[in-house]
C-alpha cells in the first residue's frame, strides 16, 4: 500500500517550480494569494498540518505552537534565519525545525557589496537627482563621495556570508577586520589578510565601514546599541543585510540626521515592513526592501532544500538541515 503523503501547509507563494514539485510529492496546501497568514490562519494550519513551511513573515511563537495538533512534527522553514520561530517551544513539543543554510550566501554577499559601494559613492542620491531633472552637467566638485579602496571594513559575524563579503571587499582593496563569536581558522585569516578583534567596541572605533552578518538572537538584539553606534567615527558607514533588530534603528536614525555617521545602507529594518519615517527623509541612506537573497536562483535553491528536508523526514530519516539543540 502506498505511503500516505504528508499534509504540507505553505504559508507564502513560492516559485512555480517549487510549488509544482511539492504538489507532486506531498499533499500540499499552497498560499495562492501570497499575503502573510493571520494569526488565526496560522493556528488553523498548525492544528491540521503534518509539516508547516513558514517564512520570515510568519511569527511562529509559543502561543501558535500551543495550538499545534498531534500530527505536526516538522517546521521546514523557507529561509536560513529562524528567529521568527520559538525554537524552545518547538523542542518541548518534539517538533523538528529545519532551515535552508548555505544557498543564500553569494546572493546576500553580492547585495552587501553593492551597498558598500553605493553608500560612499552616493549612487542612490545621484539616481534620485537624475530622475528629478536636477542635473545640469559635470563639474569638478559635484556630488563628491569617497573611495573604498584602502578603507577598513569591519565584519560583525564571520560566518558564511561574512566570509563571502570579506572576499569581495578584499578584491576591492579594502582592509578586512572582523569580530565574531568564534575566531576563524588561521588559514582563512591568512587568505583574507583579516585582523581579528576580540573587542567589538575597539573594532567599531577604528573602522571606515561596518557590515553586519550575525544572526538575530536574544544576545544580539540591539548589539549595535546607541552606545556602540557612538563609538563609530563620524566618517564611517554602516551596512546591514542581516536582521534589523540587531541595530538600534532609532539611535541610528538620530545619528545619521545629525551627521554623527556618514551614511548607511539598510536592507533590513527593526520593525519590518515598517520603516522609521525619519530614515526616509535622509539622503545619506540607501534603503532596500529586504532584497538580500532575492534572486530566482536563490529562491529555487531554498525551495529545493525545503523539499529535501521534508522528503527525508517523511521517509523516516533525520533531515539534513535540522536546527540543532545547541542553537536554542
Amino acid at each position: 500500500m502506498p505511503q500516505k503523503k504528508p499534509l504540507v501547509v505553505v504559508t507564502r507563494k513560492l516559485p512555480d517550480a517549487i510549488e509544482t514539485r511539492m504538489m507532486e510529492l506531498f499533499e500540499a496546501r499552497l498560499n495562492l494569494v501570497d499575503r502573510p497568514m493571520t494569526k488565526s490562519e496560522l493556528i488553523e494550519a498548525v492544528k491540521e498540518a503534518d509539516v508547516l513551511v513558514p517564512t520570515i513573515t510568519d511569527r511562529i511563537d509559543a502561543a501558535i505552537l500551543s495550538q499545534a495538533g498531534p500530527d505536526l512534527k516538522l517546521i521546514a522553514n523557507f529561509g536560513t534565519g529562524v528567529d521568527h520561530i520559538d525554537l524552545a517551544s518547538a523542542r518541548q513539543r518534539s517538533i523538528i525545525v529545519t532551515n535552508t543554510p548555505g544557498v543564500l550566501t553569494e546572493d546576500t554577499a553580492d547585495m552587501t557589496m553593492a551597498l558598500i559601494l553605493a553608500v560612499p559613492r552616493r549612487l542612490a542620491e545621484g539616481e534620485r537627482l537624475m530622475r528629478a531633472g536636477h542635473w545640469h552637467g559635470w563639474s569638478p566638485t559635484f556630488m563628491l563621495g569617497h573611495r573604498i579602496w584602502g578603507k577598513r571594513l569591519g565584519v560583525i559575524g564571520m560566518g558564511r556570508i561574512g566570509q563571502a563579503v570579506a572576499r569581495r571587499a578584499k578584491a576591492f582593496g579594502m582592509s578586512i577586520h572582523y569580530h565574531s563569536r568564534k575566531r576563524v581558522h588561521p588559514e582563512l585569516e591568512a587568505e583574507l589578510e583579516a585582523t581579528y578583534w576580540e573587542s567589538l567596541d575597539q573594532m567599531l572605533a577604528r573602522m571606515d565601514v561596518i557590515t553586519v552578518h550575525c544572526p538575530h538572537t536574544p544576545a544580539t538584539f540591539h548589539l549595535l546599541s546607541a552606545r556602540r553606534l557612538k563609538l563609530m567615527p563620524a566618517h564611517a558607514y554602516l551596512i546591514n543585510t542581516a536582521r534589523g533588530e540587531i541595530v538600534d534603528e532609532n539611535a541610528l536614525t538620530r545619528m545619521l540626521g545629525r551627521g554623527e555617521l556618514a551614511g548607511a545602507g539598510l536592507d533590513v529594518f527593526e520593525h519590518e515592513p515598517a520603516v522609521n519615517p525619519k530614515l526616509l527623509e535622509l539622503d545619506n541612506v540607501v534603503l532596500l526592501p529586504h532584497l538580500g537573497s532575492a534572486t530566482l536562483e536563490g529562491r529555487i535553491d531554498m525551495g529545493e532544500k525545503v523539499i529535501i528536508n521534508i522528503k527525508t523526514f517523511a521517509d523516516g530519516h533525520s533531515p539534513p538541515d535540522r536546527v540543532l539543540a545547541s542553537m536554542f
